[in-house]
């Protein structure tokens, strides 16, 4: 029965919040108030889990537009960026999400950005969005690794991110997210029990240089700033180790 309510929660509130979406739709040119309503479902949510988020260094956010990106261990590191980061984003996700019924709808009614990388075409196409919309003011939001670590340990990276970094010359927020993968592991449809999840912002990280040799370059200097980010914490080596 605990496990009931939040999962009861989290249909109800998609439903309900989705549908409010589609209505404000025609009237939400940029999608800030269907994102905005994104945050009230991630915050209630959460708060029926009995789940905390901790945040530290969202003084570094202060000359947008950024690229934020992040390690992944959960959906509820989507929950955890909604409701803390202090800043409008747009999400660059994954294409198979933009057609789950109503959440794949508010995520097209609030202009976040889909990219299919099993077509190089489309993804190319989906990048020249973003940069678009980074260009105007708008941050956006990739985890680089492309999908969830079992382990909390770093996937390897992507590289589009990086593309896009360089393309538009906007700073990379790198962050650290620690939690939520205890919280709810892969497989489990809610969180497993009351908890914290622990978010750590670093400095941004800029990049004058160009070509392939500074893209690989700026992946391999932003991936050691996520890897500080949680290692802080003393937890990524001991996933690592099992312990």
């Amino acid at each position: 029965m605990r496990k009931a309510i939040p999962l009861l929660n989290i249909i109800f509130s998609t439903i309900f919040l989705s549908i409010i979406a589609l209505m404000i739709f025609p009237f939400d040119r940029k999608g800030e108030g269907t994102n905005r309503l994104g945050r009230v479902w991630a915050k209630i949510h959460l708060k029926a889990c009995g789940i905390r988020v901790a945040m530290e260094g969202a003084e570094h956010m202060t000359k947008p537009p950024y690229i934020i990106m992040c390690n992944h261990q959960s959906v509820l590191d989507i929950f955890a960026l909604l409701s803390s980061l202090p800043l409008s984003f747009k999400w660059i996700a994954k294409k198979e999400l933009f057609v789950v019924p109503f959440l794949g709808w508010a995520l097209k009614a609030g202009k976040n950005i889909s990219i299919d990388r099993q077509n190089p075409r489309k993804a190319l196409k989906a990048m020249h969005e973003a940069a678009g919309r980074i260009n105007e003011g708008m941050n956006v939001v990739i985890f680089p690794e492309g999908t969830w670590s079992p382990d909390g340990t770093l996937l390897p990276f992507k590289k589009g991110g990086f593309s896009l970094a360089l393309k538009t010359k906007a700073p990379i927020i790198p962050v650290g997210i620690w939690g939520t993968g205890q919280l709810q592991p892969e497989g489990c449809s809610v969180p497993k029990g009351k908890g914290l999840i622990q978010i750590k912002i670093g400095q941004p990280v800029c990049w004058t240089e160009e070509g392939r040799p500074a893209k690989d370059k700026l992946m391999l200097e932003v991936r050691s700033h996520i890897e500080k980010l949680i290692d802080s914490n003393g937890q990524t080596r001991d996933a690592a180790h099992g312990l």
